[in-house]
């Protein structure tokens, strides 16, 4: 029998998130456990990961809690629907927002990494200047 469930343990283990950080999506609402053991463990499913992984990959973009449900809601809602579903344009248009965002968000941090490049480059040359 295929195992479908996974304790928070294994969870961190996967997502290299912290036991604390994962209950704490659970209880905002982010990412709360599929279902819960007899004994009251939390217990986790691949979309479960799947949903860790998308937060994480909104946290160093700078997206508030609101944000990230915003757009997980989005997420669930055009996975969940048809495709004639009378709120599909309104989904594909935040979806598209959220997309923007993500593209502003990247640009800035490509533009502060080239700044932090170019320090350690001109930190390496005053290095190396002063070794000689």
């Amino acid at each position: 029998m295929a195992r479908t469930h996974m304790q928070i343990g294994e969870v961190a283990e996967r997502t290299g998130l912290s036991l604390r950080t994962i209950r704490y999506y659970g209880e905002v609402g982010l990412a709360p456990p599929t279902a819960r053991s007899q004994g009251g463990f939390r217990l986790y499913t691949e979309d479960d990961v799947a949903r860790l992984h998308v937060i994480m990959r909104m946290k160093p973009l700078g997206f508030s809690l609101e944000e990230m449900r915003e757009l997980l809601e989005v997420l669930d809602g055009l996975a969940a629907e048809e495709t004639a579903a009378p709120d599909r344009g309104a989904r594909l248009g935040k979806l598209a927002a959220y997309h923007g965002l993500v593209e502003e968000r990247t640009a800035e941090l490509r533009a502060r990494l080239a700044d932090a490049e170019g320090f350690a480059g001109a930190l390496a040359d005053a290095l190396g200047r002063h070794r000689a």
